[in-house]
């Protein structure tokens, strides 16, 4: 997010700062929906130590350009105080959402994080998808990192999933039978123009409509280097575990949609502060031992990758440091306002540890 410094307000300097930037960053920056945000995009890697330069060098190179545009580059996931400018980016698709989908299209800027993961083959990463339905609140709980919004702690560890819900496209993944059944559906929200072309899918997982690959998108914008570096191991190790089930006949468990959505709504005001539901029982339990139940399940994966020490490592920070939601509400309350404290997590975001 691009702030004032001052006022901590967004600015809408994206173009001016993505102009400043070194052609190397430049190439793996792009202009994203609101003229107050860039989007920071890493190569594809194959190992975390990629992930973690590749987004330090990035984030670096953005702080920069964003303080010779006189903004400040801020790592959180919805709009803290306000933006007084709305204007989107100058792109045709993004003036047809403006047009299609009026005041929706017109709330306040959000940031969020997202995973690919390599699955080449979309039947198997249907499947995979499938699988992942089970986790992705927890997985939110972790990375909820905007508890503020109009200059206010809103009660919410991420307000980004909670203003998002508007969304006609946006929730927990359905579940699908097969990559016809998964593309049939969207070919149909198309033709009712609920969205308007298959980029607007805005599940938590999806097929990437670039790529080939699965895309989980519930995460926040991450307060550091480090807590993007567990994320995506967590990803990783999630997918990993998916196709390792699917190839060995087990199927994903079969979990009512209300359910889940309960479950992720849960995660966005909770966190891990207090208790999430286990969609697998349908259980309040408290939210640390699902984060244990996710990393023993994705344990045999994690080893795989050589992942499992820096992962294990990165929730002992995380739940000795908190959430990037728990960390600003510290912040908050040592800082007395929200300018102090968004210039701290400006000054944060290139931590690698």
């Amino acid at each position: 997010m691009l702030l004032d410094p001052v006022t901590g307000h967004n600015v809408p300097v994206a173009e001016q700062v993505l102009g400043a930037l070194p052609p190397e960053a430049r190439r793996q920056s792009s202009l994203e929906f609101r003229r107050s945000m860039v989007e920071l995009v890493t190569p594809v890697c194959t190992g975390l130590d990629e992930v973690r330069d590749s987004l330090i060098a990035l984030r670096r190179a953005a702080t920069a350009a964003a303080e010779r545009s006189g903004a400040r580059l801020v790592p959180v996931g919805a709009t803290p105080v306000a933006e007084p400018q709305r204007t989107v980016a100058d792109e045709p698709r993004y003036r047809a959402i403006v047009e299609h989908y009026g005041p929706i299209a017109q709330d306040a800027a959000v940031c969020g994080c997202h995973v690919h993961v390599g699955v080449a083959d979309r039947e198997l990463a249907v499947q995979v998808c499938n699988h992942l339905r089970v986790w992705l609140p927890t997985l939110e709980a972790l990375a909820g990192n905007s508890p503020f919004y109009a200059g206010a702690d809103t009660g919410y560890a991420s307000w980004r999933c909670t203003q998002l819900e508007r969304w006609p496209s946006l929730g927990p993944t359905p579940y699908f039978a097969s990559a016809e059944d998964y593309d049939r559906t969207v070919q149909a929200l198309i033709v009712s123009e609920v969205i308007l072309d298959p980029g607007m899918v805005y599940w938590y997982a999806r097929l990437s409509p670039r790529y080939p690959t699965v895309e989980v998108r519930v995460a926040d914008a991450c307060p550091t280097v480090a807590d993007a570096v567990l994320l995506a191991g967590l990803v990783r190790a999630l997918v990993a575990t998916a196709i390792d089930r699917v190839g060995d006949g087990v199927a994903a468990p079969p979990i009512q949609d209300c359910l889940l959505t309960a479950a992720h709504w849960h995660a966005a005001h909770d966190g891990l502060s207090g208790t999430l539901i286990d969609p697998r029982s349908g259980a309040a339990r408290p939210a640390w031992d699902l984060v244990d139940d996710l990393v023993t399940t994705v344990t045999p994966a994690l080893r795989r990758h050589g992942d499992l020490l820096r992962v294990r490592a990165g929730l002992v920070r995380l739940r000795r440091q908190g959430t990037g939601a728990a960390r600003q509400r510290y912040l908050f309350a040592r800082a007395a306002s929200l300018p102090a404290l968004l210039s701290e997590l400006a000054e944060g975001s290139s931590a690698a540890g």
